[in-house]
């Protein structure tokens, strides 16, 4: 088989693969195989085509990969939930890890709680900081 049907062939399959996976994951590949495709029409040798497949490819990612990110998988949804880490809150219920039982008010929303060391508790009614969110727990340590 020619190597110019080869080099076409993979560009499409990588720019097939590049519209159905989301992100952008082979268009520096595609682009690779446009310029060895463009190599092997002007009568290159099969190894100087490889090179210039790899060494345009690793080119446009080294290049576009760190901007690419920022700007396309950049899309995360902030929540109103962030804005209670470094808050205090009022413990409503014990909280004890070695039970696993525990909860806090704060921002007028009760929340299932532990606390941040692994043998850690504290009384009803204490106030304790918020630290982070792990799922749907709010890791606590006292205040």
């Amino acid at each position: 088989m020619n190597m110019t049907v080869i080099w076409l062939i993979s560009m499409f399959v990588l720019l097939v693969l590049e519209a159905l996976v989301p992100g952008l994951v082979s268009i520096w590949f595609a682009a690779g195989a446009l310029f060895a495709l463009l190599a092997a029409l002007l009568g290159a040798e099969l190894w100087l085509q490889c090179v210039i497949f790899l060494a345009v490819s690793l080119a446009l990612l080294a290049l576009t990969r760190p901007l690419a990110k920022k700007y396309v998988n950049a899309r995360t949804t902030p929540t109103n939930a962030d804005r209670i880490i470094g808050q205090d809150c009022i413990v409503t219920e014990e909280i004890d890890n070695l039970h696993g039982t525990g909860a806090v008010l704060v921002d007028g929303k009760t929340w299932t709680a532990r606390m941040e060391q692994a043998d850690g508790s504290a009384p009803k009614g204490a106030v304790v900081k918020a630290l982070r969110i792990e799922g749907v727990r709010l890791i606590v340590t006292e205040k």
